[in-house]
């Protein structure tokens, strides 16, 4: 693919509503808190690190991640981790995040929320301080715990919901349904939270419809296996449910085999409201541009297509209208000047 096509996709105005605060550590920041905290690695050096970033499904990548997560201890860790991304945002143009966060890993290993949501929050506020990035955070629950340790998590949250927007659902998706946490879903929504939830990635359409029904979710993570369902695509198109979708991830963990079988496009022809994000970077081999990048290479995206994934991401963020409305304008001057 040519340069030019990359620096277009660069440039152009983006927003992020699938990103995994945890997989975006870099292999040399690992290898830096590690040593900072005193923390063996199962790697001799960074090569070593990211020749083990081979997945043949997603258990394989979680047993990497949650493994890599030991070297986040202390607030500044959690600072530095959210930071590097910011950095990496401001470089590719992204202009709102929407990050997850998952307490849980963390507390069981006996690092307190607190520390955990202020290294995130404060970096987060230097982020819109220093480059006007603005965010919205979502605290995710991990499915293969139990729904009682969910709802854990939740009494935790509530002392610092001031910084916290939304609840998502994540880790191992197969035989851990949405309809598991139906409870706690709907404790967080009476807490004032917004709801979203990974559904249909490895796991069937039908979780992406237990997603909408039995936790109302106001946007799906992933989503791939909907067209599996004609029904279901219906509801969506007309629901205008936004679809976070994750290219790169899909290809890495093995959802398609390659790029050019990916159904994203297919999927914004219809009149999905798909987006593009990065999942968890670090392992899946690019951030947001890499994403837009693969789909140039691989699908030959247009430049209307692009167009419309960004503004399906703006319809779908929970940015409030007077900000969305301010990207909307950084978009229709970017398209006007591009």
């Amino acid at each position: 693919m040519s340069k030019p096509s990359y620096d277009w996709l660069n440039k152009l105005p983006k927003i992020e509503l699938h990103l995994h605060i945890e997989g975006t550590l870099e292999p040399e920041l690992m290898f830096e808190l590690a040593q900072r905290n005193a923390i063996s690695l199962p790697y001799n050096n960074v090569e070593e690190a990211k020749a083990a970033y081979q997945f043949n499904n997603l258990q394989d990548f979680l047993n990497i991640y949650y493994q890599s997560a030991q070297v986040l201890q202390s607030e500044q860790d959690f600072y530095d981790l959210t930071w590097a991304y910011i950095n990496k945002s401001h470089e590719q143009n992204v202009v709102h995040i929407e990050p997850f966060f998952d307490p849980q890993t963390h507390t069981s290993r006996g690092i307190s929320f607190a520390t955990v949501i202020s290294g995130i929050c404060r970096a987060l506020e230097d982020g819109e301080k220093e480059f006007g990035i603005t965010y919205c955070l979502i605290m995710c629950f991990l499915r293969h715990l139990s729904e009682s340790e969910a709802i854990e998590t939740l009494e935790l949250a509530k002392p610092h919901l001031e910084k916290i927007d939304a609840v998502g659902l994540d880790s191992s998706e197969l035989n851990h349904p949405p309809e598991k946490f139906s409870q706690v879903f709907s404790l967080a929504k009476e807490s004032g939270l917004k709801l979203v939830a990974h559904a249909g990635e490895e796991g069937p359409a039908g979780y992406i419809w237990s997603a909408l029904d039995n936790l109302a979710v106001e946007r799906i993570d992933h989503g791939v296996r909907a067209l599996d369902d004609t029904e279901l695509v219906v509801r969506l198109i007309e629901s205008k449910i936004p679809l976070t979708m994750c290219p790169l991830s899909n290809v890495k963990l093995k959802v398609f085999e390659s790029m050019s079988e990916h159904t994203i496009l297919k999927m914004l022809e219809l009149g999905l409201s798909v987006c593009v994000n990065s999942d968890d970077p670090s392992y899946f081999g690019g951030y947001i541009t890499e994403n837009f990048n693969e789909l140039s290479q691989h699908l030959s995206l247009s430049k209307k297509q692009a167009n419309q994934l960004v503004q399906n991401s703006i319809n779908g963020c929970f940015a409030s209208e007077i900000r969305k409305k301010e990207i909307q304008v950084l978009l229709d001057d970017y398209l006007i000047i591009g």
